[in-house]
């Protein structure tokens, strides 16, 4: 088996809206943990299978778009966890479609116990998969799942 070229050796963490504020947000709903645990996690846990993390957090939609569209080339496969805009952003999931890499989509809550609007993802369809309602295990986990799906395509 050869080894992934050092652009294809990276995986992209990327956080939407709000996730910035973990730690302060509605404990009962999403914890104390913060977004530096969340990156910390998944840093250890993709050096585990031998990649390396980026990781980027923005409350504006395009800048997401942005990193998308950056990443073709650059990485071998992207974890997100949109926020809100999993659940009506277009623009990210013409995005995902588009960069063409693996993407897992991750969620804290379990989006489809709460509100019935939280129950939609327009963003699934284009993933490779969904790991919801752990809490931060939910990183852990979808880190774990999206390693398994490089590997299955290496």
């Amino acid at each position: 088996m050869s080894e992934l070229p050092k652009t294809s050796a990276r995986l992209l963490l990327l956080n939407g809206p709000n996730l910035n504020m973990l730690g302060r947000r509605d404990p009962k709903q999403y914890g104390t943990f913060t977004l530096a645990d969340v990156e910390e996690l998944t840093r250890r846990t993709a050096a585990g299978f031998g990649y390396g993390l980026d990781c980027f957090q923005s409350n504006h939609e395009g800048d997401l778009v942005d990193r998308i569209q950056a990443a073709i080339g650059q990485y071998a496969g992207i974890l997100i966890n949109a926020g809100a805009l999993t659940h009506y952003s277009y623009a990210l999931r013409d995005a995902i479609e588009l960069c063409g890499l693996p993407v897992m989509e991750i969620h804290i809550s379990d989006i489809y116990k709460r509100e019935p609007f939280r129950h939609l993802s327009v963003i699934h369809p284009v993933c490779c998969g969904q790991v919801v309602g752990l809490g931060l295990d939910s990183y852990r986990l979808g880190t774990e799942q999206l390693c398994q799906v490089l590997k299955g395509q290496s």
